[in-house]
């Protein structure tokens, strides 16, 4: 662990862990927001000890090819630094959602934990929209066919079904939520919340919460999970639920794995009790070989990739920064991480 100190006089020396690479970037526009503030780098190499901390920035640097269920050795090193720096008050990561375990154990701390939530809200949206339309328009099966070097038109396989006046239920009304919402309302689809109220909220036509989710299934052709994962939300798509699903209706995940009982999933996609599903998120991940998910030609599967973006960092960054401005004047910190379901 190595310290870059700053000389600025005048109060107590905040102490902010975070890697080389972003300290690189960030160090001048940290010294921005503090001004006058004393205050310290303590930039993290995986192979040294720790140091003390009152901050950290978990940026995607940081956890890179790690996920939650298989942590590489240096997020890991990260991890155990603020895991052993007894300062440390808040934590700040690029991710929307704090359900590693790591989060969880700072937080039984009383450690603050802000995420990004909203930064990458319009690419995942953007991705669950193109999983949409390509499920809508037959694109495994064309693939499918193309791969096979056949010429196979739709006419022969079945017409695709018009999306306008169809139903998506979105469950989570978040940034992400809220964003494919707009989309699909959109191309005509009638939308459904699920969320803490009842009360719609535009463009969802109609809106319930979470325990009358059921009610609404059987009258569901979408099935979209943008929520967090919270005890509401851990698999709350379970087989009941699957089964009030209709045999022409989809399933999207660009939530978390943990809230759909994935076995159950896999049986009703094999036996065509559901028409097909776009996954981002697994039970565990990354996603075993072995899975029957790979090969289901009604089913697109991708590698947790749907937030990812080439702008995501500088608004993740301009996140951190803005409050860590807030931080230092005591005013609130923007997406405190909650057990809570969206509203």
């Amino acid at each position: 662990m190595t310290q870059k100190r700053s000389s600025l006089p005048g109060g107590p020396t905040l102490r902010i862990l975070l890697s080389r690479q972003c300290a690189q970037r960030l160090g001048p526009r940290i010294g921005s927001v503090l001004g006058d503030r004393p205050h310290e780098l303590v930039i993290h190499e995986a192979t040294e000890g720790s140091a003390d901390a009152d901050i950290a920035f978990v940026s995607r640097d940081v956890t890179g090819l790690s996920t939650k269920h298989e942590v590489h050795p240096s997020t890991q090193a990260f991890f155990d630094a603020m895991l052993g720096a007894p300062s440390l008050q808040w934590v700040h990561t690029h991710s929307a959602g704090a359900d590693r375990p790591v989060y969880v154990a700072l937080r039984s701390r009383r450690v603050v934990v802000t995420t990004s939530s909203g930064a990458n809200a319009s690419v995942v949206a953007q991705t669950a929209l193109a999983g949409i339309l390509a499920l809508a328009r037959h694109f495994p099966l064309l693939a499918g066919a193309q791969s096979e070097c056949r010429w196979a038109p739709l006419i022969q396989s079945g017409m695709p079904r018009d999306l306008a006046g169809q139903t998506a239920t979105i469950v989570g009304w978040g940034p992400i939520g809220q964003t494919i919402g707009a989309y699909l309302s959109m191309l005509g689809l009638r939308v459904i919340a699920v969320r803490r109220s009842a009360t719609p909220s535009p463009p969802a036509a109609e809106a319930v919460v979470f325990d009358a989710l059921h009610g609404v299934l059987p009258r569901t052709d979408w099935l979209v999970l943008a929520c967090p994962l919270t005890p509401t939300t851990q698999n709350l798509i379970d087989r009941q639920a699957l089964s009030l699903l209709p045999r022409t209706g989809h399933l999207v995940n660009v939530s978390r794995g943990e809230v759909v009982d994935e076995a159950a999933l896999c049986e009703a996609l094999q036996e065509k009790r559901l028409a097909g599903a776009f996954l981002d998120v697994f039970a565990h991940e990354p996603l075993s070989p072995a899975s029957p998910l790979w090969a289901l030609p009604n089913t697109i599967v991708t590698p947790h990739s749907a937030g990812f973006s080439d702008g995501n960092r500088e608004r993740v960054e301009s996140l951190f920064l803005d409050n860590l401005g807030r931080w230092i004047t005591r005013a609130p910190l923007a997406n405190v991480a909650s057990s809570d379901p969206p509203a």
